[in-house]
C-alpha cells in the first residue's frame, strides 16, 4: 500500500468507528465496500498523507455529523436546527467529484486568510489558485484532525453557502467543535478561510 491508500484506510477506519455507516443506514461492511475502489486506486499514487476522504451528502447526511467530532472527549455541537445546516449547499465550480468518496488534497484551515471577510477570502483564495472547502469538507477536517482547531484556528467554509448568503463555519467553542455560520461581510479573528489544491473522485486516478 502506498501512504495515500494507508492514510484513507486510516481516515475510513475512523469514521466506521465513529458510526458513519449508521448515518448513511447501512452495515459497516457495506460502507467500507462503497469506499474500496477509491483506496485500491491509491494504491499506485505518489500523493502522500496530505488528503481527506470525504462521504458526499447523499452517502451521510451533514445534520448530524458535528456532534460525531470530539476533542478531548468533549463531543462538538451545534446550535442550528438539521434544516438550517441541510441548507448549505455547494457552490458553482466547487461541487464534489462523483460519490460515493472523494478526495481533497492539501487541505488547510487558511490561517493566511484569517480575519477576513469571506467574500474578501474568496478573491483571494481564487486569486491564489486554491479552491475553497466546503461543509462536508469542513466537517471531514473537525472529524480526521479536531487538533487542527487548537493548533491552528477555526474556518469559515466558502464553499458551501445558504440561500440567505451565510457561509458555514467551525471552530472552538467551550472547549469543543462547534459548527456555525456567518455573514458574507463579517470579520472574526479567530476565523480563517479553509482551502485545498484540488479534489479527486475515482476516475481522476485512471
Amino acid at each position: 500500500m502506498s501512504k495515500a491508500s494507508e492514510e484513507a484506510q486510516k481516515q475510513l477506519d475512523r469514521i466506521v468507528a465513529l458510526g458513519y455507516p449508521d448515518v448513511a443506514d447501512m452495515s459497516a461492511a457495506a460502507f467500507r465496500a462503497l469506499a474500496r475502489p477509491l483506496i485500491r486506486a491509491l494504491e499506485d499514487s505518489v500523493l502522500g498523507t496530505q488528503i481527506l476522504l470525504v462521504p458526499t451528502r447523499e452517502l451521510v447526511s451533514p445534520e448530524s455529523l458535528i456532534a460525531r467530532t470530539s476533542i478531548n472527549r468533549m463531543a462538538g455541537f451545534t446550535t442550528m436546527p438539521p434544516r438550517d445546516i441541510a441548507s448549505f449547499l455547494p457552490q458553482d465550480g466547487f461541487e464534489p467529484p462523483e460519490g460515493p468518496f472523494y478526495l481533497v488534497i492539501e487541505p488547510h484551515t487558511g490561517t493566511c486568510y484569517i480575519n477576513r471577510e469571506p467574500d474578501v477570502a474568496r478573491k483571494l483564495i481564487d486569486s491564489d489558485e486554491r479552491l475553497p472547502l466546503t461543509l462536508e469538507e469542513g466537517l471531514a477536517i473537525a472529524t480526521q484532525h479536531p487538533e487542527w482547531l487548537l493548533e491552528e484556528n477555526g474556518f469559515n467554509l466558502l464553499g458551501s453557502r445558504s440561500a440567505d448568503g451565510r457561509v458555514p463555519s467551525i471552530w472552538m467553542s467551550q472547549n469543543a467543535p462547534r459548527l456555525g455560520a456567518v455573514w458574507p461581510n463579517s470579520r472574526h479573528t479567530w476565523l480563517g478561510n479553509a482551502f485545498c489544491a484540488s479534489r479527486r473522485g475515482v476516475s481522476l486516478f485512471h
